[in-house]
């Protein structure tokens, strides 16, 4: 059995806009948070920073804790024989970026990783976007969220 991972994710939202990772499968494209695991070591805050400067680039600041998710696997549709033992746990803070930031691919990104975007919060809901439950909660006003642990949700 696997360890339980740790799991860091980045809200990074900027006038109505908020910046995401454009992946590619056999499917398609498929969007995400930036951000990673934690290592060993680090707290949950220099793990998201490494994160965000390996997949965007750019340093963050990190604030809030805004949702802890479970990731069960064998839950979601992204399973497959050699992941079906992963659970992670992913906590998504708000975070802010240089307000003159420029997306591109920083030098460590995940091998699916395709682009980084800016996205209009309301055309979220027409993208294949994981998890896909996060599209109603982040369309809402950043202070009119509540903090929430939202469990293993797709």
């Amino acid at each position: 059995m696997k360890p339980v991972r740790v799991s860091t994710k980045a809200i990074i939202i900027e006038n109505g806009k908020i910046l995401l990772l454009k992946h590619e499968d056999q499917d398609g494209d498929w969007y995400c948070l930036p951000g990673g695991g934690q290592e060993n070591g680090e707290t949950l805050k220099e793990a998201l920073i490494r994160e965000c400067m390996e997949e965007i680039g750019a340093t963050v600041e990190v604030k809030d804790v805004l949702f802890i998710r479970d990731y069960i696997a064998k839950n979601h549709e992204f399973k497959d024989e050699e992941s079906l033992n992963t659970h992670q746990i992913e906590l998504m803070f708000e975070c802010s970026i240089d307000e003159n930031y420029i997306p591109f691919t920083g030098m460590k990104p995940d091998s699916t990783q395709k682009e980084v975007l800016w996205i209009e919060l309301k055309d979220l809901s027409k993208l294949r976007f994981y998890p896909k439950e996060m599209k109603s909660y982040l369309q809402k006003d950043i202070d009119s969220r509540v903090k929430i642990y939202l469990g293993d949700i797709n």
